[in-house]
């Protein structure tokens, strides 16, 4: 019994060694994130519902603490699988770029509570029949939470406004590592 004791003691220390590495409230540095999340697009077309899909992709940014502020930029591109039909056809979302600016507070030893704001380009297509961009702003918030000394996890809500009445919902969660 007293070998069990130690073993599941060392198992102990050994898996709460990366919680414990973490610096307080660090969150300067590059960082690359995978995204995962609920897409829902408002073609804003007569007889036309919301397109739903699944967005996955990735995001590099920089950020930068002062204090308890914490500001930076980011670069994301993200695929969509929303696509719907009727008997005009075929309309699917593709790609969506963001370029934009974060501003946070740190909460706490691990979180950053967060708004974001910035330009995006969408695309969506009709197979057969090309594709269109639109250019637009996205808004949102966030919580990011440091799980160790270089990983971290998101959620997230944004919004899009684009050309045309378009606009986009999205919720997403990710993981992400920083360098």
């Amino acid at each position: 019994m007293k070998n069990v004791t130690i073993a599941v003691a060392i198992a102990a220390s050994v898996l709460a060694s990366p919680a414990m590495a973490q610096e307080k409230g660090d969150f300067s540095g590059v960082k690359a994130t995978a995204i995962a999340g609920y897409d829902n697009i408002d073609l804003d077309i007569a007889g036309l519902d919301n397109v739903d899909g699944f967005l996955y992709g990735a995001t590099l940014g920089y950020d930068i603490q002062s204090g308890n502020v914490v500001y930076g930029a980011e670069l994301e591109a993200t695929e969509s699988t929303g696509n719907i039909s009727n008997a005009g056809g075929r309309l699917e979302a593709g790609r969506d770029l963001y370029a934009g600016a974060r501003l946070g507070f740190v909460v706490g030893d691990a979180a950053l509570l967060y708004a974001k704001a910035g330009y995006t380009n969408a695309r969506v297509s009709s197979p057969g029949f090309g594709g269109e961009n639109g250019d637009g702003v996205r808004v949102g918030a966030g919580v990011e939470y440091q799980l160790s000394t270089n990983m971290f996890a998101r959620g997230e809500y944004r919004y899009s406004n684009y050309e045309d009445g378009v606009s986009r919902n999205q919720g997403l969660v990710s993981l992400g590592m920083k360098f």
